[in-house]
């Protein structure tokens, strides 16, 4: 029917006794386990079969997929990442949490740490004209100039 909606009755003995329960001398309290964890070390090779084994996960994902083939170094605990351009940075941000949460059940060591580290790519350019790609050339050797001014020749043909 229009107009009506499903109401819900709250009881106040419930409320109340709920209340009286969470009273300090009411408690009850669980003794509580002691979590102690042993960092166990491991070997580089260890760590490379269990990155493996994460990147297998997300081979669907190209780009994630991608970003765990790039090369990386251990020192310590701590992985670092080499990265080549924002978008690997604000992948590796978005993926670090399950990262580290895998490596660290997987290796038993919970002081595992995964940091990204920009590296610049020194990019040589594509040659797309004749000159272009003589003047890179004769850069490498520079008795390639003198060839061509003692023959004559053209670089834009």
């Amino acid at each position: 029917m229009p107009g009506t909606r499903a109401s819900k009755t709250i009881r106040l003995s419930a409320i109340h006794t709920k209340l009286s329960n969470d009273k300090p001398g009411n408690k009850k309290t669980e003794p509580q386990k002691e979590h102690t964890t042993e960092n166990r070390d491991f070997t580089p090779e260890q760590l490379k079969a269990v990155w493996q084994q994460f990147a297998e996960t997300k081979k669907a994902y190209v780009a994630e997929y991608h970003l765990l083939s790039q090369p990386y170094e251990l020192n310590a605990t701590t992985i670092t990442l080499f990265l080549h351009n924002p978008v690997e940075e604000t992948l590796l941000q978005n993926l670090r949490s399950d990262l580290v949460a895998f490596l660290r059940t997987q290796l038993g060591n919970q002081a595992i740490q995964v940091v990204g580290e920009m590296r610049t790519i020194e990019e040589t350019g594509i040659l797309y004209t004749n000159r272009e790609k003589f003047e890179h050339l004769a850069k490498k050797n520079p008795l390639l100039k003198e060839l061509k001014d003692r023959l004559g020749l053209e670089t834009d043909f």
